[in-house]
């Protein structure tokens, strides 16, 4: 008995959760960096856009430093450099003259669709336009050096972006088209996301920075807001961070971004202009319903109650982004998460946003009719099966990595969300 009883405890022991691609360490200093700049910016009231952009900076930098010092991500095998052995510029030169040549017309191609696109010169997406028009000059200079740089200590200079350019200049050299379309997919997501994180990014930090404290803190609702407009700042922060800094010497480069149709689909129905749960949109649960305020306004208990459970929500929502530290992108594989809320559920920022969403707009109760009511259940509804779908594709992409199979298969025994849902449904967690 006492030897099956170690043989248990062992086998328990051996069975620890897989490492993190991203450490604990990380996440933590960038949003110290980014609360030392808001309250700087508070106490000086800095709510403008440069600020805001400012804030983005003092997360990602502290990460950076973090990541090298401390973590020394660039010396993962994964990064595919050999820091120690740089070849001479002359045997690689060609390849990043290619390399250049498909990066420049990627870039290119990007520039054209921000063109021709009219909702990218409107609202604050004009703000991500100038952002792009201002830096654009400066990576073109650098990109030359940065380029040359790196081929010289790629221990196989020759990716999708080599492939695309060789393609491009019609290369008498064979040409894998899956890099190529790996290449493209990753820029794909890179352009349409960067463009509307920068979009968000200024009016989030200056609604925060310009809140009155002998306001709000006499009043729950509006401290619930305050409080949730910041558990944003951080999020934005973060994933904009993580868009500005998918590189290889960090190691947050993009492995892979989804091939399947389904999840771009499933991604991009949420996102402006394809997004389909807008006001007006056919996902629009809001007609006939009110906020949380509205239903219990008077009853200041009931009130703080709500309050608290909805910036706890928001909460975990931004520290599911944090876990990132800068690898935070939609669609794509940059090294599997496992610690953190990650460590609870697969999905922790799907689920919190959606009791968020539930919680805060009670859409049972209405203000117009009782089909009024039903109509709004039924499409809340709906759009959480958006986001189980967005997940599922997410886990169908990862998937093809073992990295994620371990943790899956680890989250299905050890995960308290996948333990709560087995008991509820009284599966076995296998």
């Amino acid at each position: 008995m006492f030897h099956d009883t170690a043989l248990a405890r062992s086998a328990q022991a051996a069975d620890t959760r897989p490492e993190s691609a991203v450490s604990t360490g990380c996440g933590l200093v960038g949003l110290a960096g980014l609360l030392a700049w808001v309250a700087i910016a508070r106490w000086y009231r800095m709510d403008g856009p440069y600020a805001a952009l400012v804030n983005i900076a003092a997360c990602g930098i502290p990460m950076i430093l973090w990541s090298i010092l401390i973590d020394k991500v660039h010396r993962n095998p994964s990064t595919g450099f050999d820091w120690d052995h740089a070849a001479p510029w002359r045997d690689t030169i060609d390849v990043s003259l290619t390399k250049l040549a498909g990066l420049w017309a990627t870039w290119a191609g990007i520039a054209v669709i921000y063109a021709t696109g009219r909702f990218y010169w409107e609202g604050n997406f004009q703000f991500s336009m100038w952002c792009f028009e201002t830096v654009m000059p400066v990576l073109l200079v650098v990109s030359i050096p940065y380029i040359i740089w790196l081929d010289r200590r790629a221990i196989e200079p020759k990716d999708g972006c080599w492939a695309f350019g060789a393609w491009l200049i019609g290369l008498d050299e064979p040409v894998r088209k899956t890099a190529i379309h790996d290449h493209l997919r990753s820029w794909g997501v890179k352009a349409f996301f960067t463009a509307f994180m920068l979009a968000i990014v200024p009016p989030g930090f200056g609604e925060f920075v310009r809140g009155d404290t002998s306001r709000v803190l006499g009043d729950p609702v509006a401290l619930a807001n305050w409080l949730i407009t910041f558990m944003f700042v951080i999020d934005v922060a973060f994933a904009t961070a993580g868009y500005l800094l998918a590189l290889k010497p960090l190691d947050s480069h993009i492995r892979t971004a989804t091939p399947y149709a389904a999840g771009w689909m499933a991604a991009l129905i949420c996102y402006p202009p394809f997004i389909l749960m807008a006001p007006g949109g056919p996902f629009d649960y809001h007609p006939g319903t009110s906020e949380w305020s509205h239903w219990f306004a008077g009853h200041p208990v009931i009130l703080t109650l709500f309050g608290i459970v909805l910036v706890a929500l928001t909460a975990i929502y931004a520290w599911a982004t944090i876990a990132f530290g800068y690898r935070f992108s939609n669609l794509t594989n940059r090294g599997i998460l496992t610690h953190g809320p990650y460590a609870l559920s697969r999905h922790p920022a799907y689920l919190s946003k959606n009791l968020f969403w539930l919680i805060s707009t009670i859409p049972f109760l209405t203000t117009g009719s009782l089909v009024d009511a039903a109509r709004a259940t039924v499409l809340m509804g709906v759009v959480a099966g958006v986001y189980y779908w967005r997940a599922r594709t997410e886990e169908m992409h990862l998937g093809l990595d073992p990295a994620y199979r371990d943790y899956s298969e680890w989250m299905a025994r050890h995960g308290l969300v996948p333990r709560l849902v087995a008991w509820m449904t009284g599966r076995s967690r296998g």
